[in-house]
């Protein structure tokens, strides 16, 4: 016991030398580009070839021909994704078929001589390539890169690059189950990011071009790691396409993340004509800023080409950070040489988004994994298939460990040496493309919840090893799949296993999902959010502590052996399937990323010793349907909940030093010490009967001047450190719109795309959850709304008091305004709101000779009011407010005659 009080004091005191109401630290995004990190003047330019693709949904014969006409085609921008679904668009509604895209775009002078290649990030399914006629390319499978070289067909002038894509079912390649068998869908079409590329004749390689095994690119890997010092190797691959032998010195530069340059090198290095050499080198970095969730410092390593003139010749640069990470077995895992504080704890995610499928841009692949850190979550585990290459730079730096998983999902066509093949040319590419971040802690090379056989389990095993020879990698697999043996950490989900037996360390890929059977698939955890609030509450406290079924809850995992290092929540975002009509409704924030009360508690379970962050959240709106109990989210020791203004006032300990951090000296967490039993980091505060709709009704009829709030407060070492305050909604009286961007500004590249949400709100600005009233939306400026009417967009129905809607950019920054009015306007309904923000420029450089723009874009209209729109508008309010002073008179007339209510 005195142990326990020691380590509370120094929590408590490194606490209070913390501003407990900072401001989080601001990380702006940034994003590699095909596969590396930009180098300034050295030799290599990257464009974005996003914009300005004609398209057709659709087999058209001849439509690889370079001067086959396609003026009547629709122009788009990618990422693409073939078509838009509404919100529900599970059960195989999608496009499933050919699908042809063609580019115009010219060569500069700038570019003439120059090595050019168009590295595309995806293209779901089977694809083939054409430039000017002539074939250069095709690939089989839909979450991997790939590259076409374009120099041998370019020409002067007009130039045609034509793309085939079919998404259809072909068991050919992973995952090759059919998708109306399928739990996720085959949205198809190039829907990550197209780049070209232009280097001189000499290059340093990309590895998923290459195909060199260990080799490509440039590798890193940290080998030891202590807080005085860390050795970094790196190998580079340097290819001459030349017609003579280029002598070169490689130039080596190790920034921190500070921006300071720590070490440096530089070694000659001769390639012959037609051939590739590889260049290494170890830098050991002094007093290293060592990379951890709660502080994932990046250090970026720059390579420069320059020959015998002093001319560079090419440069490129990766991001990596210094961190050991190692699984011991019954000790747990480790973190640059030290236990693990806590539970890894995380949630898969599958990468579909509201209307446009999987084409979700740079910035919409950093707000989710924003949104994933944000609500506690330290390790998102890929479902089931590559995650797009922004996704990963998001993991680095903000702080995400990632589990790698090739494609693959319930098939396994073992005789097929063509299907076995393409699996094991998906593991090493996808090792070869991230093996670099340092976010990567696991790789999943076998197919999920297949049955294939122990041979091809170890083929998969030994070829991650192969592909990283070095520590720091490791498998996983399902401790019940065949050769489970051979891999370096399991996966399971009985917490009764013998772990003396097996000395390997067991992680759960899925946690919390707990469905009746898998035909009818109904479940506590399958919430939508406009369900409401009862809904959303059965589904934060089963994940929490839920009494369903232990494999569920974060209580069992927390109260499991170090050995057993945690889970991944299934699943992080609602997302659609082919095989089930209904959409997958378990996440923690829905399809447009509006988040519910699941996300809450899960953030409540980070230490605000690891965040520097209290978080307080209640979990009732005070509605006509709202419990009577209030359940409060709270990472704080004690809460103090104040009713009516103050007519309740009540105080509960929030039973969260059942586990305490010690920390080092240098302010790090070390292992969470278990204190009790059977609970979860910080538990949900419920105060029993303390909501009363009846009594609200009798304050406001009996014209007393309390205010019908709730307002909880989050209290740390007897002090008020954060407080929510939640207020019944009244009388809707306007729409307002808010940007969801997490911090991350739209930016003008025709592609980007980010939710606005229209709320109903009453005179103070509180939501009033029961409407679902039909919103209309228009927009001007710079941008355009992403659907129409055909798939319940705009107009879109309000759900628990909001609507979203998908706002895209053009090419240019500048204003835009949305204005969110009712569909069907009265004298007596809200008023419409009003949005005025500005995009800003993209940093990318773009070709493009023709631009795509959404449907219903409204670019070129004006953002200004006319003063025709401006008194009109003053007009409405005024007439609103003299109608509201009537509605107050007739109220005081039903209050006369309450006693016959």
């Amino acid at each position: 016991m005195k142990n326990t009080s020691l380590r509370f004091i120094i929590l408590v005191s490194f606490l209070t030398s913390l501003n407990l109401v900072a401001q989080e630290k601001k990380i702006l995004p940034e994003f590699s580009k095909a596969g590396f990190w930009e180098v300034e003047n050295a030799g290599r330019k990257t464009y974005n070839f996003n914009v300005g693709w004609r398209f057709k949904k659709a087999d058209i014969k001849g439509a690889h021909e370079k001067n086959f006409d396609d003026a009547k085609w629709t122009i788009v921008n990618t990422p693409h994704g073939l078509e838009y679904n509404a919100s529900e668009a599970s059960g195989s509604v999608n496009y499933q078929g050919p699908a042809w895209y063609r580019k115009h775009f010219t060569v500069n002078e700038n570019l003439k001589g120059k090595l050019l290649k168009i590295h595309f990030e995806s293209v779901m399914g089977k694809s083939k390539i054409w430039l000017n006629g002539h074939q250069i390319g095709e690939h089989y499978g839909g979450y991997l890169p790939f590259v076409v070289t374009l120099n041998k067909y370019l020409v002067e002038g007009d130039n045609v690059l034509a793309v085939w894509a079919d998404n259809s079912d072909d068991k050919t390649y992973p995952p090759g189950k059919e998708q109306t068998r399928l739990d996720f869908a085959y949205f198809g079409g190039i829907y990550r990011d197209v780049w070209l590329v232009a280097t001189n004749q000499v290059y340093i390689t990309n590895p998923n071009e290459v195909n060199k095994v260990a080799g490509g690119g440039v590798f890193t890997h940290v080998d030891e790691v202590s807080p005085e010092k860390a050795t970094l190797s790196v190998k580079v691959d340097i290819q001459n396409d030349s017609e003579t032998t280029a002598k070169l010195k490689a130039i080596f530069n190790i920034v921190n993340p500070e921006g300071v340059s720590v070490a440096k090198s530089e070694q000659n290095v001769t390639v012959k004509k037609g051939k590739s050499s590889i260049v290494k080198n170890i830098f050991t970095i002094e007093n290293p800023s060592l990379w951890t969730p709660w502080s994932p410092d990046l250090y970026k390593v720059g390579v420069l080409l320059v020959n015998t003139s002093n001319q560079n010749i090419d440069g490129v640069a990766i991001k990596t950070g210094l961190r050991k990470i190692e699984f011991k077995g019954a000790e747990g895992f480790f973190l640059n040489n030290k236990p693990y504080p806590g539970k890894l704890i995380g949630a898969n995610r599958h990468q579909d988004h509201g209307y446009v499928g999987n084409a979700i841009p740079n910035s919409g692949q950093w707000r989710d994994a924003a949104l994933l850190k944000n609500a506690g979550f330290d390790v998102i585990r890929a479902a089931h298939y590559p995650a797009d290459p922004a996704f990963m730079d998001a993991c680095d730096a903000l702080g995400l460990f990632y589990i790698e998983a090739t494609p693959g999902w319930h098939f396994f066509d073992g005789k097929s040496e063509v299907f076995v093949n393409r699996v094991y040319s998906d593991v090493r590419n996808m090792v070869r493309r991230i093996r670099n971040y340092a976010s990567v802690i696991m790789w999943e090379p076998v197919l999920n919840e297949t049955n294939y056989s122990a041979e091809f389990a170890k083929s998969t095993h030994d070829l991650v090893h192969e592909e990283y020879p070095y520590q720091g990698a490791f498998t996983v697999c399902d401790n019940r799949g065949a050769g489970h043996e051979y891999y370096d950490v399991v996966y399971g989900q009985d917490y009764n296993a013998d772990f003396n037996k097996d000395k390997r360390c067991y992680f759960t890929r899925e946690f919390g999902d707990n469905v009746d059977d898998f035909n009818a698939q109904n479940s506590p955890s399958r919430v939508f959010r406009g369900w409401g609030e009862t809904p959303q509450l059965v589904q934060a406290k089963t994940y929490a502590d839920g009494d369903f079924d232990k494999y569920t809850t974060l209580e069992t995992m927390y109260n499991m052996p170090p050995q057993f290092l945690g889970g991944a929540l299934w699943c992080g975002f609602d997302h659609q399937r082919g095989y089930n009509p209904d959409p997958f409704y378990g996440g923690v924030a829905d399809v447009f990323r509006q988040t519910k009360y699941s996300y809450h508690m899960f953030a409540s379970q980070k230490d605000i010793s690891e965040t520097n962050k209290p978080i307080i959240f209640i979990a009732n709106e005070m509605t006509p349907f709202s419990g009577s109990d209030v359940t409060v989210f709270t990472n704080c020791e004690e809460v103090r909940l104040t009713v009516y203004d103050g007519q309740k006032i009540i105080q509960k300990m929030a039973n969260v030093p059942k586990y305490v951090r010690v920390l080092t000296p240098h302010g790090q967490p070390n292992r969470r010490e278990k204190v009790g039993t059977k609970a979860i980091p910080h538990p949900y505060v419920t105060f029993k009967d303390v909501f009363s709709f009846r009594e609200l009704k009798s304050m406001h009829r009996g014209g007393k001047k309390y205010e019908a709030t709730i307002v909880a407060e989050g209290i740390v070492d007897g002090k008020v450190v954060t407080s929510f305050k939640r207020v019944s909604g009244k009388h809707p009286t306007k729409i307002k719109l808010s940007i969801e961007n997490r911090k991350t500004p739209l930016v003008a590249d025709g592609s980007d795309f980010m939710v606005v949400t229209a709320s109903m709100v009453d005179e103070k600005g509180n939501i009033k959850r029961l409407n679902e009233s039909m919103i209309q939306f228009e927009i001007s400026g710079e941008a355009a709304i992403i659907g129409d009417a055909q798939i319940q967009a705009n107009p879109k129905r309000l759900s628990w008091g909001t609507a979203p809607v998908l706002i895209r950019s053009t090419v240019n920054a500048g204003k835009i305004k949305v204005k969110a009015s009712l569909l069907h306007e009265g004298v007596n309904t809200a008023l419409s709101g009003e949005l005025v923000f500005e995009s800003v420029p993209s940093k990318d450089k773009l070709i493009y000779s023709e631009i795509g723009v959404e449907a219903n874009t409204n670019a070129n209209a004006s953002i200004e009011e006319t003063s025709e729109e401006k008194l009109k508008k003053k007009v409405m309010e005024l007439e609103k407010k003299i109608i509201e002073l009537k509605l107050k008179e007739e109220e005081k007339n039903q209050l006369e005659f309450d006693e016959n209510r």
